[in-house]
């Protein structure tokens, strides 16, 4: 008789998706913690908002189809249009202007997942995780200074000291465009393309901001289409504030007849008198007017951080002032100003420059099961390990051999391993297994004798000296 075949599914992930194995995610839980704490300590409150939303929220009212395929839209229950939230600061405009009785100003930290219909690469997916800081409900230059020294305690609260956190404002570029006498709509454009400098190059911006040029992959890139005069002012003006210790004196120098570019040099100054009064380090933030950043609804002040000794990770924390993005759902204006941490490309970097280590396992201690019978008192240990707040677990597998319960602590990463047999019962006592010790000890010596006899790898002490041994070994 024919066996019957049995369909299988495939285990494959989503292209552009990832899962995140227990390592990276314990290090990213970590990460995420420490991220928390320094915020709160500044008075930001967590808020998490729905992951769907309404087409029109995140479009805009007159959006089309092809601006929902743009997301990851699609027709829900009751033939609604809907999408997965591409950022969380549209979502958070959104929650402001439902809730008319919201105490402002509002100091909001958020983290979760956005998705993206991007072409995925190395290190690009169309879900990742982002964790934003926002003060929505002022136009207090303040509020941005607080951004930025939130951004610092968030850094330093990381364990990170090389690094700068760099501002400038939108205005003082949107009075060069006036000044360059560029349509006010190719405002966007301009920022776009020169928000690419420090990826791209002087180069590669001026070539775009006209006729266009082709990337390093041979793709052709369309261009702004500004005239050569138009360009000319813009590359005068970055040649003139790149680099330069006095860039505010020098865009003054040239755009000092532009109101709006005085408004925005103005801004810098009274957020870099703040930031010294709050005794924020002075090397850890710089006034740098080559600063755009690309989104259009930016208004003010923006903000970006770079690691000094990773510079090829680009901003890993990055935002700005937005003043118009909540009238879109009230008609009025309600300022806000934030900033957000791509997750995943600073935990790459944590990683990278061993500020972060992946550790395999959550657990401290693996209570092993010799005899069965004795599950009881196994139990009563594993209770008062857990009760003394050291993070452990019993072996709950089939199999009752020691050797293949050590074996699993060893891969799973879990350094200490308790064992308990009838003479350590009688005995009142406890056999402690240091795996980690043992690994390190196995690098030391190829005899086997002197790595079994190793205090440091195994010790039997009396078990009422357990958790005072344990908790003296994990510090």
């Amino acid at each position: 008789m024919a066996k019957k075949k049995t369909d299988k599914v495939r285990p494959q992930v989503l292209k552009g998706f990832r899962d995140y194995p227990p390592p990276e995610q314990i290090a990213r839980e970590t990460m995420i913690g420490n991220v928390r704490s320094a915020v709160e300590l500044m008075g930001f409150l967590p808020l998490q908002t729905a992951s769907l939303e309404l087409a029109e929220t995140l479009l805009g009212s007159h959006y089309t189809d092809d601006n929902l395929a743009e997301l990851f839209g699609f027709v829900g229950p009751d033939d609604v249009n809907m999408a997965l939230r591409y950022e969380l600061t549209v979502s958070l405009a959104r929650y402001v202007a439902a809730n008319p009785n919201l105490a402002l100003p509002f100091r909001r930290y958020q983290y979760g997942n956005v998705w993206r219909v991007d072409k995925p690469g190395p290190g690009r997916y169309r879900e990742f995780m982002q964790f934003d800081i926002d003060i929505v409900g002022t136009s207090n230059i303040l509020a941005d200074a607080e951004i930025i020294a939130a951004m610092v305690a968030v850094f330093d609260g990381l364990g990170i000291n090389n690094y700068k956190v760099k501002y400038s404002s939108r205005k003082i570029m949107n009075g060069l465009i006036k000044f360059a006498g560029i349509d006010d709509n190719k405002a966007a454009d301009v920022m776009r393309v020169v928000d690419k400098l420090n990826k791209q190059g002087k180069d590669a911006v001026i070539a775009e901001l006209g006729a266009g040029r082709t990337d390093r992959s041979g793709d052709k890139i369309k261009g702004v289409g500004l005239t050569d005069s138009q360009i000319a002012e813009i590359e005068k003006f970055l040649d003139s504030v790149s680099g330069s210790g006095n860039s505010l004196e020098t865009a003054e120098s040239l755009l000092g007849s532009v109101q709006v570019s005085v408004e925005g040099i103005n801004d810098l100054k009274a957020i870099e008198s703040h930031l010294s009064s709050m005794n924020i380090d002075k090397n850890k933030t710089e006034i740098d007017l080559t600063i755009v950043r690309g989104l259009a609804y930016y208004t003010g002040p923006v903000f970006e951080t770079v690691l000094l000794d990773l510079p090829e990770f680009g901003s890993v924390f990055s935002g700005g002032r937005y003043d118009n993005l909540v009238s879109r759902f009230v008609g009025k204006q309600i300022p806000g100003t934030g900033a957000s941490i791509g997750v995943d490309r600073l935990l790459a970097a944590l990683i990278e420059l061993k500020a972060l280590k992946l550790e395999q396992s959550v657990s401290k201690v693996l209570v092993t099961v010799m005899d069965p019978e004795r599950l009881p008192d196994y139990l009563k240990m594993l209770h008062q390990l857990r009760e003394a707040g050291i993070p452990s677990e019993i072996f709950v597998g089939d199999s009752k051999n020691i050797t293949k319960q050590v074996k699993y602590a060893d891969k799973v990463g879990i350094p200490f391993v308790l064992i308990v047999g009838s003479n350590e019962f009688e005995a009142g006592q406890v056999t402690i297994k240091n795996l980690k010790a043992g690994k390190e000890k196995a690098k030391e010596t190829s005899e086997r004798e002197e790595w079994l006899k190793a205090e440091e790898i195994q010790v039997t002490i009396s078990a009422d000296k357990m958790l005072e041994y344990l908790k003296g070994e994990l510090g």
